[in-house]
């Protein structure tokens, strides 16, 4: 029997190493400014509630604000990216997070703080659709999941900045609630002016017929094997939205869709209102432990990007689901037995879901053809959205009609159903060229298309 043999990747310029650094750090920092807003609004909550007198479905609505913002903007941003261009939406969709980012230091009702992060929710849902497709569309197939996790790195890492900042100014009582939440016009102005001049994805220009373009931009900016794979093409009709429902890639579809939600959900139902349930569970200082929890986090995305290229994208997705779900059932069960027990549980959860959930920035990226490749992260984004939003909004009403137990269950159940559902489905793309990761069951085809051929001087 003869054996595949695995070709030796070709390396990279200097420029070209430079570049995918340079784009990784853009996107990341995309990524940071989302956690950034989401993180500051759990540690200001119980601030915001006392100075708006908030009812609890207010809370759960301003909570959930920037998340119903992205289920709208994901769709939207990757269907723009995929019709006009990775490019031009880039730095489109980060001025209107500023835009949103600013007007938080002057709102004063409930109103327009909900009004207004929904509008920097619809920005950073564009960016996952955006950013996920440029990077994997220039990313060498041997780095690609190592770079796609750093995106949730920064994320987790944007999370943790703007819940210890929160925490810090809360605890002095330094600054208001309005200073807190406006903090993040800072590295949005510092982001969006280092993103001007990404140049275009050849892949995107590849798809729309600009060969000429792409094969430049290629040459500049691309590895030699990702060039040698720009041309490739699948056999049948042209691709739209509807395609992500076709018998082709509908599984890939439900896949990234389930997967993503059932991760995000526990997460934003627990981490949005974590010093309230840690609280309800029998801490004092359930800030302090808040914090904890979402510093354990950013070790679980470290971990997932060290190891994502050697062990693979399916034994980072399954046992750490699976090491979450289970902390979860045991809180439900044992919260009232032990605080030690509780806190011990929580934090293994926030390790391991945070493993899985890296991921979340790798397969979307992946298992879509350029054609449809921001369209489908950006309806995976809105799917995860759904489960996110509703996690966040029905936590403090479960809270107070059901209790602990009920409600960290439903969190627990719902953690299982993506166990279930990534053990059956999860592909694994590990050093595969995108060609080949986002091929339909009918073989991608390389015949008759643009060969690339290097420029002479």
């Amino acid at each position: 029997m003869s054996k595949h043999v695995t070709q030796p990747a070709k390396a990279m310029s200097d420029k070209q190493r430079k570049f995918i650094i340079k784009l990784t750090t853009l996107i990341s920092g995309g990524m940071l400014i989302d956690g950034f807003i989401l993180g500051a609004i759990g540690i200001v909550m119980p601030a915001i509630t006392n100075d708006l007198e908030l009812s609890l479905a207010w809370q759960g609505l301003i909570g959930a604000s920037a998340l119903i913002g992205i289920f709208l903007g994901g769709p939207l941003g990757g269907y723009l990216a995929d019709k006009i261009g990775r490019k031009p939406m880039f730095t489109i969709d980060l001025a209107i997070f500023l835009v949103g980012s600013v007007l938080q230091f002057f709102v004063t009702e409930a109103w327009q703080l909900f009004a207004v992060r929904l509008l920097m929710g619809v920005a950073i849902g564009a960016d996952y659709a955006i950013g996920w497709p440029l990077l994997a569309e220039f990313a060498p197939a041997r780095l690609r999941g190592k770079l796609l996790c750093v995106q949730e790195v920064g994320w987790y890492v944007g999370y943790l900045a703007s819940y210890a900042i929160g925490w810090a100014l809360t605890v002095s009582d330094t600054a208001n609630w309005n200073v807190i939440l406006g903090l993040s016009t800072i590295p949005t102005v510092i982001v969006l002016l280092a993103r001007l001049g990404t140049p275009e994805s050849p892949r995107w220009l590849m798809s729309k017929g600009r060969t000429q373009e792409a094969l430049a931009l290629a040459e500049e900016y691309m590895s030699p094997d990702e060039r040698a794979d720009l041309g490739a093409k699948y056999e049948g009709k042209r691709l739209g939205f509807a395609s992500l429902f076709s018998p082709e890639y509908a599984k890939a579809t439900i896949f990234v869709s389930v997967f993503w939600i059932c991760l995000v959900t526990p997460y934003f139902a627990i981490g949005t209102f974590v010093p309230t349930v840690l609280e309800h569970l029998g801490l004092e200082d359930g800030l302090t432990g808040g914090l904890a929890i979402n510093a354990i986090a950013v070790g679980g995305t470290l971990i997932a990007v060290a190891l994502i290229e050697k062990v693979g994208r399916r034994k980072l997705a399954i046992p750490p689901f699976a090491i979450a779900t289970v902390a979860l059932f045991i809180v439900a069960f044992f919260w009232n037995v032990s605080p030690v027990v509780t806190v011990i549980c929580f934090l293994t959860f926030s390790l391991a879901n945070a493993v899985s959930t890296t991921l979340t920035g790798v397969y979307p990226g992946e298992v879509f053809p350029t054609e449809i490749r921001g369209v489908g992260v950006g309806f995976a984004t809105a799917a995860s959205r759904v489960g996110a939003a509703a996690g966040t909004f029905l936590l403090p009403l479960s809270m107070e009609a059901y209790g602990i137990t009920t409600t960290v269950l439903i969190a627990g159940g719902v953690s299982f159903f993506g166990l279930i559902v990534t053990y059956f489905l999860a592909p694994e793309t590990k050093g595969k060229l995108l060609s080949e990761t986002s091929a339909p069951s009918a073989k991608a085809s390389k015949a008759h298309s643009p060969q690339f051929k290097p420029h002479r001087s």
